[in-house]
């Protein structure tokens, strides 16, 4: 299609409006003229449902300032159009991260505009499908993965916990040690979902109360070679304390707390280290490292396991509410077909 007929085309997408100091979900037609500016057009063909989603069509003011606003951080498509000419029309590519469906319209959507230094072309090893099978979640699961290895943490130091095991980050780290050959334990809130994490491999599920120390000591029991934390708060704060001599965390959320009260004892008597994990504004270099790595060695087997399939927009917002009320394991893909 020739540039000056894109202003013709219009395609469906999910808007959220604050109207009355409520916060509404709508299925609109939209214009291609209305996307942002940006040098890559892409007609998507897969997203996926993260949390911060969720905070979008809340309002959280932390991650979307303005609405009406279209969310979705992740999305695969097909280039429409290119106008820097870094990729062709035809091209398989993914979007995750930067500001995609926070402030600038996202996946939630049959197409997005956006930036060429946002862009990834998509790995040989997976299809459009798998890729937002994995998404932000899986991304930063390998994040996370990449920097315990880079560490140089390995299957025979011992095990690794997993906290938030049941999300989408939790579960896809889970897969991806135990490929890796990792003993793996994980923190459990519901004990209802035990089955679940022992059919992902999980070695040992620990429930909630036992991963929340109770006592005033600065230092644990050495339980943990390494640590994969997704909530925060005090369940990160007992993992420091229980982490062996050397071992490494890595802290990509928030779920229970943005807090954390450590003594600084673990750090100093036992040289561990607590590593941030970024996957909105990591590096280009690292973030193809990644993608790579998860199409080929990486890669979860049977990533069914963890994914329930949305067939359209229209599907989206009865999971966003069971998200919202934490009744949801796993991942979410949606369709725009």
């Amino acid at each position: 299609m020739e540039h000056s007929n894109w202003e013709k085309v219009t395609f469906h997408a999910m808007v959220v409006s604050e109207k009355e100091g409520a916060f509404v979900r709508t299925i609109e037609t939209r214009a291609i003229v209305d996307l942002p500016v940006g040098e890559v057009l892409i007609r998507v063909g897969f997203s996926s449902l993260n949390w911060k989603d969720c905070l979008s069509v809340m309002g959280n003011p932390g991650v979307t300032r303005h609405y009406p606003h279209t969310p979705g951080i992740d999305a695969v498509g097909i280039v429409a159009e290119c106008t820097s000419g870094r990729f062709h029309k035809g091209d398989k590519v993914i979007v995750t991260g930067y500001d995609l469906g926070m402030n600038t319209p996202g996946g939630f959507s049959e197409y997005i505009r956006v930036p060429d230094a946002w862009v990834v072309k998509l790995p040989e090893g997976l299809t459009r499908k798998e890729s937002m099978m994995l998404g932000t979640a899986g991304f930063t699961a390998g994040l996370s993965i990449k920097r315990l290895l880079d560490h140089g943490i390995t299957p025979d130091m011992g095990t690794i916990l997993v906290t938030g095991a049941t999300g989408g980050v939790g579960s896809l780290a889970v897969i991806i040690l135990k490929k890796l050959g990792f003993t793996v334990a994980a923190v459990s809130g519901r004990e209802e979902r035990q089955t679940y994490l022992t059919s992902l491999g999980v070695d040992e599920v620990i429930p909630l109360p036992e991963a929340v120390g109770k006592g005033s000591k600065a230092l644990g029991e050495e339980l943990w070679a390494g640590v994969v934390d997704v909530v925060g708060g005090d369940v990160l704060e007992t993992a420091i304390k229980n982490t062996k001599p050397r071992g490494l965390i890595t802290c990509c959320g928030n779920i229970r707390s943005g807090e954390l009260r450590s003594s600084i004892y673990p750090f100093i008597l036992r040289g561990i280290s607590l590593s941030g994990i970024d996957s909105a504004t990591c590096s280009m270099d690292e973030r193809m490292i990644v993608w790579e790595k998860l199409a080929d060695a990486w890669k979860p087997d049977h990533l069914e396991l963890v994914v329930e399939s949305l067939n359209g927009l229209e599907e989206l917002d009865a999971q966003i509410e069971r998200m919202l009320k934490g009744d949801r394991t796993g991942r979410s893909v949606i369709h725009l077909p």
